[in-house]
């Protein structure tokens, strides 16, 4: 019978995400943003890394603290970031920060770079519309 050990692992699994989960708000808290938005992405959370966004475009100099986080990502964390900001700008209420983020990694990504990213093509075909 291995119910027992099934059951300790979901539990094991579950007090994990609520460390990660306390960790972020830590960091929110601390304004540590990089380590957010990666815990974030790892977490693979889209609302959690709009919210880290929110936040950093809350502060003064917002777009340039936004750009200094966003180029420090690795390339995973920005193919993560670029897929959820296609969900976030169909929605009018999140697609500024959508926009804030598309321009950063337009505006600091080399054309050859952003075309390495998987999902870029489809992302771009998404974007269209509603850009």
């Amino acid at each position: 019978d291995v119910t027992e050990i099934e059951e300790k692992e979901a539990q094991a699994k579950q007090e994990e995400q609520i460390m990660k989960e306390q960790e972020l708000s830590n960091l929110l808290h601390e304004k540590r943003y990089l380590k957010a938005l990666g815990l974030a992405i790892s977490l693979d959370r889209p609302h959690t890394v709009l919210t880290v966004v929110k936040a950093i475009l809350r502060e003064p100099e917002g777009r340039r603290h936004l750009e200094e986080n966003l180029v420090r990502l690795r390339k995973d964390q920005k193919e993560a970031v670029l897929a959820f900001l296609v969900t976030w700008n169909t929605n009018s209420r999140n697609c500024h920060e959508a926009q804030a983020v598309l321009e950063t990694l337009l505006k600091h990504e080399a054309p050859d770079t952003l075309l390495q990213l998987s999902g870029v093509k489809s992302a771009v075909e998404s974007l269209l519309p509603y850009t």
